[in-house]
């Protein structure tokens, strides 16, 4: 997908997430945001752009890593094992890419980045129920 829709989809997520979400939502859209902005700053030039690993994304990846998973052990909600697990998927990528140096670098890219999109819909729709379960616990109950 073109970067432009990715960015629209991290700021709707994200500031949805920020928005209405609990504190596993919060702290899932901080590290989302966060981690994709960084991630511009360590990768390689284009032209050698994911021709052999990518370390300074792989480092990224597996900070994000440490963090969804932290997430999901604290966590009282299935959703954040959802995003460790697809996360841990992304970052398996960059194993892939070490062990076999041919991989096509657009097989590589595509391979890191496409888990990304589910991530945030999982981050969102977990903000979207937490919301849900908030406005319900807030209503009165009939005597």
């Amino acid at each position: 997908m073109a970067p432009h829709l990715y960015w629209i989809l991290l700021a709707i997520t994200c500031g949805y997430s920020l928005w209405v979400g609990r504190s596993d939502e919060r702290t899932a859209a901080a590290v989302c945001v966060s981690a994709s902005i960084v991630s511009v700053f360590v990768l390689s030039p284009l032209a050698k752009r994911y021709s052999g690993v990518e370390t300074g994304e792989l480092t990224v990846d597996l900070l994000v890593l440490a963090a969804f998973t932290y997430i999901a052990l604290r966590s009282e909600r299935f959703w954040p094992l959802w995003v460790a697990g697809l996360q841990l998927t992304a970052s398996m990528a960059h194993m892939l890419k070490s062990i076999e140096l041919g991989l096509m670098p657009q097989a590589y890219a595509a391979a890191t980045r496409i888990w990304s999109y589910p991530i945030l819909i999982i981050i969102a729709v977990g903000a979207w129920r937490a919301h849900k379960r908030q406005q319900h616990q807030d209503r009165p109950t009939a005597a």
